[in-house]
């Protein structure tokens, strides 16, 4: 009989003993209960009222019939594993397969070194107590402890012959196996001194140990092993796809029972290739379900899953907006260090190629093109932030034809050793011990950068289109011609300097930094901005203009943020919208130097960044100014240049731009007059800057009417008046 899919009245004692009976199962129809088993696998019924059926299965108990296997996946669409294995197929394969064995074996010998004394005091213990063990077993072998229940049973039975013939029996048995025992004690007694006489030390040496060894085998309990293995093999959570299904359906992005919402797998369940964890291919249901609504989701998955939310990734399918990756580690990935950077062998690098900059969530190595973009970084204080923009910056340091201007704006230690390689190094916002004038330093650099790439704009518009034929610069035309260098701009902390005493500074360095980062990419300057507080600084032109350079940096990186707000001033609007939020990052020491890398690739991974410390930056940037001083492109701070400043006299100046009888001039009219007689100097002045510079040697600011029109200036006696008096004294 066939038996019912879905009744369980269906009685499967009798269908088993009927199959199993030859006389009563011959006209039977043969039925396999393998599969007839499965049908009946166990569900939970619903609760009273409720008719729905109910998804539920449980979790790491025995394998749910139906589920998807977990297996690796073959290596060529063929299935065919290779024929040498991947561990030894190369030179280089080889020499990482040897290095790492010799790893292993180091670590383990040096676990086992350690621990042997305790090992030594634990073989002689546990040996003594097998000796014991031993002579008991030899004591009951010989008695022949084991017939004694038989002799016992003949002589309840009142059989007299049969206990007379086991008791004749176990008599020689003793008398044999005495024998033996005595043989064994005189080979003991006597062979044990001749062989301690005659054997070298080295063969008494290993006997010990070996007779040692056996007898604390012999001696210990079965559940206290005396050598503890150096290393144990993880165990991990299963993940099948009755627990992804369950998963889904938790949180809310489908219903088992309800028409077209079912969830489906557009793969079977497998391992990844890192094998370090599981994954699978979903395709939501078609109700309107989106990629936006399984990132929503993330935290309700990672429950449904019963894993950390740190554990579960998840990778938007480019055919369609309804398919993804789900993807569950073993373990969290995040709180696994990177490593140290491979920047370390101090090789020199190209500035045209990708950057190591970490390892993604699958252990991926993830690299950053810097060439023609400008990045930007922030986080809380204290998660990995300098030292995330100083791993790019070493990078760039290791190419001796890039040319780094560093701005230091929270005046650490963290930049000095930069002052090695830099071609222009400001730190700090005041004077102090190590810039005796950074806003002036920072005005000077910023016009040296706008300054270089108008000439590199230039440059390019003159050279032939057989040699550019695309108008950028190109490594090549970088190499031929100096003034096409890459530039490297590192402004850290950049915002206090949109913040200065001085408004008129604040929005001359905010107009610069705007214009930098407008065209500055195009020509070959890279910009690489760090900051804690990227929003709510300045007000009026400042705050658009500093807005302005933030919202226009190409790639975001950010690392732990304090709330979802400044996320989002760090990644954009955009990236929140599709799921990113740093505030929701991990915290804890293990989870430093973890942020979302935006912009960069077509997807958006999650990177744990590669360390270089203070020692090893110093060392890489050691090797970096050798490999300058080689290829000659040392310069400015780096090479003991000064920067040329000619100061001018401000008053002087203003004083010859008032016309005839002239008694007074608006600061605007006076700035316009300024950019028109003397560009090379005040061709980027304002009337608040020129009014700045006037009033800090003591012109008064007045209202001033010119025909007219009142609006403030400076009157032409005052400014007579203070260089005459600087005259006479």
């Amino acid at each position: 009989m066939t038996p019912p899919h879905d009744d369980d009245r269906f009685d499967w004692q009798a269908a088993e003993h009927d199959l199993s009976n030859p006389t009563t199962g011959a006209d039977a129809e043969v039925v396999d209960l393998d599969d007839a088993r499965s049908r009946r696998a166990p569900r939970p019924r619903p609760p009273a009222g409720d008719e729905r059926t109910h998804y539920d299965v449980p979790l790491d108990e025995e394998p749910t019939p139906g589920g998807g296997p977990v297996d690796v996946p073959p290596l060529s669409p063929s299935g065919r594993k290779p024929v040498v294995p991947p561990a030894l197929a190369g030179w280089a394969n080889i020499k990482a397969s040897a290095r790492y064995a010799l790893a292993v074996t180091a670590y383990r010998a040096g676990f086992h070194g350690l621990r042997s004394p305790w090992y030594a005091a634990q073989a002689s213990f546990w040996a003594t107590v097998g000796l014991v063990r031993l002579a008991n077993r030899q004591r009951r072998w010989w008695w022949v402890s084991e017939q004694s229940a038989l002799r016992q049973a003949a002589a309840d039975a009142n059989d007299a012959a049969m206990w007379h013939k086991l008791h004749r029996e176990v008599k020689a048995t003793r008398a044999w196996r005495g024998t033996v025992l005595v043989a064994e004690a005189v080979a003991v007694v006597v062979g044990g001194p001749i062989l301690v006489a005659l054997a070298p030390w080295w063969a008494l040496a290993l006997a010990t140990v070996g007779v040692v060894a056996g007898l604390a085998h012999v001696g210990r309990p079965a559940d206290r092993p005396i050598i503890t293995p150096a290393t144990v093999a993880g165990r991990f959570r299963r993940i099948n796809s009755d627990v992804v299904l369950r998963a889904y359906y938790a949180a809310g992005l489908g219903h088992p029972d309800r028409a077209n919402q079912q969830i489906t797998f557009g793969s079977n369940m497998s391992r990844d290739r890192s094998d370090t964890g599981s994954q699978v291919l979903i395709d939501l249901p078609f109700n309107g379900k989106t990629w936006e609504d399984v990132l929503k989701a993330r935290p309700a998955i990672a429950a449904g899953l019963d894993v950390s939310v740190n554990q579960v990734f998840l990778t938007r399918d480019k055919t369609s907006h309804r398919r993804h990756t789900l993807f569950v580690a073993d373990r969290d990935p995040l709180a696994v260090a990177a490593g140290r950077t491979p920047l370390l062998d101090g090789k020199p690098r190209d500035i045209w190629t990708p950057a190591p900059f970490g390892l993604d969530e699958r252990g991926r190595k993830v690299e950053l093109l810097m060439m023609w973009v400008s990045i930007l970084i922030g986080a809380q204080p204290r998660k990995g932030k300098t030292f995330a923009a100083r791993a790019l910056a070493l990078f760039a340091a290791l190419d001796p034809y890039a040319r780094l201007l560093v701005v230091d704006g929270k005046m650490s230690a963290d930049w000095d050793k930069f002052r090695l390689i830099a071609h222009r190094y400001v730190c700090g916002v005041v004077p102090n011990s190590r810039d005796n004038d950074p806003i002036t330093h920072l005005l000077d650099m910023l016009r040296e950068v706008k300054a270089h790439i108008e000439e590199v704009n230039d440059f390019l518009a003159k050279l032939p289109t057989s040699e550019c034929p695309e108008g950028k610069i190109t490594r090549e035309l970088s190499r031929k011609y100096p003034v096409l260098r890459v530039w490297v701009l590192v402004m850290e902390e950049f915002q206090n300097y949109f913040e200065t005493d001085d408004q008129d500074t604040n929005k001359e360095i905010a107009a610069l930094l705007s214009f930098i980062m407008a065209v500055g990419p195009s020509a070959g300057v890279i910009i690489l901005s760090s900051s804690q507080k990227p929003s709510g600084v300045g007000a009026g032109d400042v705050a658009r203009l500093f807005n302005r350079y933030r919202d226009n940096h190409a790639v975001r990186f950010a690392l732990k943020c304090g709330n979802r707000v400044v996320s989002e001033a760090i990644l954009g609007g955009d990236a929140y919208a599709e799921g990113f939020d740093a505030s929701a990052l991990p915290t804890g020491k293990e989870y430093l130097g973890v942020g979302i890398l935006y912009g960069a690739h077509d997807d958006t991974p999650i990177v744990r960044t590669y360390l270089a410390d203070h020692g090893d930056a110093e060392r890489i940037l050691t090797a970096a100014r050798r490999h300058r001083e080689a290829a000659g492109t040392l310069s400015g701070y780096a090479l003991g240049e000064e920067i040329a400043r000619e100061v001018r006299d401000v008053l002087a100046d203003v004083r010859s731009v008032f016309r005839g009888k002239e008694p007074g001039l608006h600061w605007k009219v006076i700035a316009a007059r300024l950019a028109e007689s003397m560009p090379e100097h005040y061709a980027d002045g304002t009337e608040e800057s020129i009014s700045a510079q006037c009033r800090a040697v003591g012109v008064p600011s007045v209202s001033v009417n010119m025909r007219g029109s009142v609006n403030r200036g400076a009157r032409k006696v005052d400014i007579v008046r203070l260089m005459d008096g600087r005259e006479s004294a």
